[in-house]
């Protein structure tokens, strides 16, 4: 079998225990919070937004930095320094006593963050690239389907032995991610000397459609900036909705992992479709889906309600990230495509870091039904500018 896809599949099962690990934490954060003493809906929402921020404020610092040194090193060191790194860290987190152990212990994770998007990069640079929608678009269900199990086991293990275990399992989970990455992953590094090595502005001088990879970084933000809003006021949205609910962690749990049902099935299928009529198509059209469905959830008026949209959602997420490093990669050249992957990760954290700090600060401003409505408000600004670069640019499949 040849080596970029022996490394598809190793890598697909270092995502799914990342996202697994992950997402059994980030929907009961604010639960955790709340434990830890923080009472009030305004404190709740702000702590949950500077919690939830913490890590990738940090790391949209240090992304510059790991992918200087993937490119000298190669990135299957970042993926063991994330996966080991990660996991000792959420160990420490199911000791904390107080929400500034956790604040603290949530910034440094920022230093050890960036398996997944590492993950995506290494597949880029190896998998041919009239096979790339397919192969990103499948790379994306190991992650996925980490994030459907993770909020149902989290969920559960929440109710029924305590908040604490769960950051105790995801830990566990964790260095299995670094134990498949350790001894499936195999890699071949191209040193890149310094002398070899292009300036930032080299870089987007080599690029033939510059405005165009801008226009995506920024979509990339967008993205994360939609699912980052609603992660620290889901789990309390809930529990408006349904006050009288004992189970409030498994349903947050189940919500929370619906769009990932969805989203499983769509991606590789739409990363297929992006390959025979246009990437570009099928991202204008998910953003313009997701838009709609954060309007809509703005009205509900029960979990069921929210669960639907959510899940229809998924679809749109199915294409979104995929569809973005495809077009990175096919309108880059290959000399250049691991640096503007590594600033795409930094739009990426910085989206993750706008996205928490604006749902919260709305949410206490306003409520939580307004918060759906901006990430709305914002989508439609990102389809818009998006839109506008990619007819400048002849189609490319």
């Amino acid at each position: 079998m040849e080596t970029w896809k022996v490394n598809l599949f190793s890598v697909w099962l270092g995502c799914f225990f990342t996202g697994l690990a992950m997402s059994q934490i980030l929907p009961f954060l604010p639960l955790y919070i709340a434990q830890l003493g923080v009472q009030g809906h305004a404190s709740l929402s702000l702590w949950s937004g500077l919690v939830f921020s913490g890590t990738f404020m940090v790391s949209a610092v240090v992304a510059p930095m790991w992918g200087s040194l993937a490119d000298r090193k190669g990135r299957k060191l970042m993926l063991l320094r994330a996966s080991l790194g990660m996991a000792v860290v959420m160990l420490l987190q199911g000791f904390a006593t107080n929400v500034w152990q956790l604040f603290i212990l949530r910034t440094l994770m920022g230093l050890t963050s960036g398996y997944i998007p590492n993950a995506m990069a290494l597949v880029a640079s190896q998998v041919p690239r009239d096979k790339s929608g397919w192969a990103l678009g499948t790379l994306s269900t190991g992650q996925i389907s980490g994030v459907i199990l993770g909020p149902l086991l989290g969920g559960f293990m929440a109710d029924h032995v305590g908040l604490r275990v769960v950051f105790f399992m995801t830990a566990g989970m964790l260095f299995i991610s670094f134990l498949v990455t350790l001894f499936l992953i195999k890699e071949r590094v191209v040193v890149v000397s310094k002398a070899d090595k292009l300036s930032g502005k080299a870089v987007f001088a080599s690029l033939p459609y510059p405005m165009l990879i801008i226009s995506l970084f920024c979509t990339t933000l967008t993205i994360q900036l939609a699912n980052g809003s609603i992660g620290p006021i889901l789990a309390l949205f809930i529990q408006a909705l349904t006050p009288a609910n004992d189970n409030i962690a498994f349903i947050s749990g189940v919500i929370a992992a619906v769009p990932g049902v969805s989203a499983l099935l769509a991606a590789p299928r739409l990363g297929r479709l992006g390959d025979r009529i246009g990437t570009e198509r099928v991202l204008l059209a998910a953003l313009l889906f997701a838009m709609l469905l954060f309007f809509l959830m703005s009205w509900v008026t029960t979990p069921v309600q929210l669960a639907v949209l959510r899940f229809l959602l998924g679809f749109a997420d199915g294409a979104l990230l995929p569809a973005v490093q495809t077009l990175l990669m096919k309108h880059s050249s290959e000399q250049v495509t691991g640096r503007i992957f590594g600033y795409n990760q930094s739009f990426m954290y910085l989206g993750n870091v706008a996205g928490p700090l604006i749902g919260s600060g709305i949410s206490a401003l306003a409520g939580f039904r307004w918060v759906f409505i901006a990430t709305a408000i914002i989508i439609i600004i990102n389809t818009l500018q998006l839109w506008l670069n990619v007819k400048r640019v002849p189609r490319r499949r």
